[in-house]
């Protein structure tokens, strides 16, 4: 029997936006394969060392993507991650971005503990778009998509919205 054809999708955004949150309920919704590329890197060690000013190991993006290269050919892949430019562009059939309200994702990454730079930084990499603008350079335009990213309500419809997006895709290419 010739297997179904299923997209591949890419969640990013800013750390503390959702993804994670939404990936895992995507993949149980769907029955896509839910890839968290900082859990990936941490099982099989693909780091290039460590960054003292922002406390964290430093992801080696070329083992990250050999890694997964031949998962990503299957289709079927959700990929959590909050950088996007390391990808090959042929990976992806649409990209979300998740956004989310500053005061809200200052109050959420303070409470995973982040502090000082790392806090600032990442509040005004959301305050600046950087995720976005490097997800509209990396990739097509016409897949890039901007989700709110702020309460259960705005969770619950991107899963909708996400899940019929995948419904159709599938309709499609089968």
């Amino acid at each position: 029997m010739k297997m179904r054809k299923r997209p591949n999708i890419l969640l990013t955004g800013t750390p503390g936006v959702g993804k994670t949150t939404l990936g895992k309920e995507l993949a149980q919704r769907t029955g896509l394969t839910y890839v968290n590329i900082g859990d990936l890197a941490q099982e099989g060690q693909l780091y290039d060392g460590y960054d003292e000013e922002y406390q964290c190991p430093i992801l080696d993006e070329d083992r990250v993507v050999d890694e997964l290269d031949e998962k990503m050919v299957d289709g079927g892949v959700i990929v959590d991650y909050h950088g996007c430019d390391l990808f090959p562009e042929r990976w992806f059939h649409i990209v979300f971005v998740l956004r989310t309200d500053n005061g809200q994702l200052y109050t959420r990454l303070e409470s995973r503990g982040y502090t000082g730079k790392k806090l600032q930084d990442n509040v005004q990499c959301e305050i600046f778009q950087t995720i976005y603008e490097e997800a509209m350079e990396a990739y097509s335009e016409e897949i890039v998509h901007q989700l709110p990213s702020n309460t259960p309500e705005d969770l619950e419809h991107n899963l909708e919205q996400v899940v019929q997006w995948t419904e159709q895709w599938m309709k499609d290419h089968n």
